[in-house]
């Protein structure tokens, strides 16, 4: 009795997940609101307008791996993903050609950040905004003042070892 009992319960529990699985995966996506999308467009079309006909472009770097290595050895693994705002094609194809001699900019500027107790919180966590602002005075410093926009940090990571 005992058994048949077990059997029903699990039974009734792998029909019920299955029916809602069925419900569930079978409706199409929605929207979350159109109010938000009215707000982006109407982002996107100032912005456009302030700029021109022609959008901003992303050029996104290699990540930039960087081991920290302190008294007691190596300490730390940080990741980053770097893109870089241009004003247009041009601009985003001259990024892609200097692109070795920036992400060695961005490697050396972030030693410097990492070491400097200015850029790290407590329990040696990246000020991530001290970050962003140093990898755009030297995105500027290197490409030029008028070729980057923005510098926009798509992934930090930190992995203590």
């Amino acid at each position: 009795m005992k058994k048949i009992v077990i059997g029903l319960v699990g039974i009734l529990l792998l029909g019920g997940g299955a029916g809602g699985g069925y419900i569930y995966l079978k409706k199409p996506a929605e929207a979350a609101s159109t109010e938000h999308n009215t707000v982006e467009e109407k982002h996107a079309k100032k912005k456009k307008g302030g700029h021109g006909d022609a959008p901003v472009e992303f050029v996104r770097l290699d990540p930039l791996i960087l081991p920290i290595v302190d008294r007691s050895g190596l300490s730390q693994i940080v990741s980053v993903v770097v893109a870089l705002e241009v004003k247009d094609q041009h601009d985003a194809d001259y990024v892609r050609s200097m692109q070795p001699r920036i992400k060695d900019a961005f490697i050396q500027e972030m030693y410097g950040v990492i070491h400097n107790p200015a850029g790290m919180q407590n329990g040696n966590v990246i000020k991530v905004g001290i970050l962003k602002n140093r990898l755009g005075h030297i995105g500027k410093k290197v490409l030029g003042d008028d070729v980057v926009q923005d510098v926009l940090l798509q992934v930090v990571q930190q992995r203590p070892i």
